[in-house]
């Protein structure tokens, strides 16, 4: 049988996921120390994983509505009000889901017809122009630059905006570079949105991850934004919750509710177990979370200022977990040079090209590891740069 007549045009011309097709390199290897995986080293805090197991102890194990448990809806919408400024109403402007992943899914699904276009920013998650694909909407990318700190500048938006252009969507701070947006840019891009008609999906995922300017503005919360805005977060980066798989998408109520009809059919509801626990993250979980972020800092002040003394030119990020060196001047593609780094000294690094044509060059070394490994995979990082030159 020839497969390739029975698959779907969508998902046939997607491509591999480049962090996959690296960390294969990776599997069987032994002493490897990963500076590739987005996931916080820090186990869930205690009193979260707690109240989790006294769900469980309690026979919490039942389906929810299909938007999610009203208590964790209404403190959802009090964290967002007073983390994000921006109010939305528990009963109908709060879809929990699986992960941020599956919001942006029902985000483009609810969204697109056939050949909409969707502008994201680049280097970006590996996930992004992918999810566009497979929402049947066309996938229109802007280059950011190191030179701008990989921030998203207004003007190079507006090159890109068309007659077909229905959705922006941003992530602030960014996967892989841990760029920020300041809230002059955030604002320039907000009138080319409303002079535009677009609508914005804001994977703020990282938000709480923010260390030279700890304020974080959500685009939602600027004047004639909240009517065309999803405003997308979670519990994995921040409350060290990856395996809790919980997200949450905030909207006027006919995005809600059009994303809603996808979620019933296709994921029902969010696990209950996970959704008491962050209802315990969200009303307690703050002590934990500026903890490991003066972590995080001290982690990526190493890293910055070891890859800058070793040549390796690297910006200092604003947010998130990740480093993003620039490494054109050692004559390889990224791909090359993570390959080769690994097989030289079992260091695991994502090549920036996973990220999309602008992360080329670049290499992406998460700092979301021990501050021991990480100083043991910069010794060695040193060594193999001493041995290019």
């Amino acid at each position: 049988m020839d497969y390739s007549l029975k698959l779907s045009k969508q998902v046939a011309s997607l491509p591999r996921s480049g962090i996959r097709d690296f960390f294969e390199l990776v599997q069987g290897r032994d002493d490897v120390i990963s500076l590739g995986v987005g996931e916080p080293d820090f186990a869930t805090p205690w009193h979260i994983r707690e109240a989790a197991i006294f769900s469980l102890e309690k026979g919490q194990t039942s389906y929810t509505s299909n938007l999610g448990l009203i208590q964790l809806r209404q403190s959802i919408s009090r964290y967002v009000e007073g983390f994000f400024d921006v109010k939305y109403e528990a009963e109908n402007e709060v879809l929990v889901t699986v992960g941020v992943s599956e919001a942006i899914d029902l985000a483009l699904r609810a969204l697109l017809n056939p050949g909409d276009e969707v502008i994201y920013h680049e280097p970006c998650y590996v996930s992004y122009s992918p999810s566009i694909v497979m929402a049947h909407g066309k996938a229109v990318s802007v280059q950011t630059h190191k030179e701008d700190s990989f921030a998203l500048k207004a003007e190079k938006l507006a090159e890109v905006i068309t007659e077909h252009s229905k959705v922006l969507m941003l992530n602030f701070p960014t996967n892989p570079t841990g760029a920020t947006a300041p809230r002059e840019d955030l604002e320039e891009i907000a009138k080319l949105c409303i002079e535009h008609d677009l609508i914005v999906l804001s994977d703020e995922i990282y938000s709480e991850l923010r260390y030279d300017d700890p304020e974080h503005v959500s685009i939602a919360s600027l004047p004639g934004m909240k009517e065309r805005t999803i405003l997308l977060h979670g519990f994995s980066k921040a409350f060290a919750m990856t395996g809790f798989r919980l997200g949450y998408a905030c909207a006027p109520t006919p995005l809600i509710e059009a994303m809603m009809k996808i979620h019933q059919y296709s994921m029902l509801c969010a696990p209950m177990t996970s959704q008491v626990a962050a209802i315990e993250a969200l009303e307690n979980g703050a002590a934990a979370v500026a903890k490991m972020k003066a972590s995080y800092a001290q982690r990526r002040d190493l890293m910055v200022r070891r890859f800058n003394e070793m040549g390796m030119d690297c910006h200092s990020p604003g947010g998130a977990f990740y480093v993003f060196p620039d490494i054109r001047k050692f004559g390889l593609t990224s791909m090359e040079f993570a390959t080769q780094l690994l097989e030289a000294t079992d260091v695991a690094a994502v090549p920036g090209s996973a990220f999309g044509q602008s992360g080329e060059g670049f290499l992406r070394c998460c700092y979301a590891t021990s501050i021991e490994e990480i100083r043991t995979a910069l010794d060695r990082i040193e060594t193999f740069l001493k041995s290019l030159s």
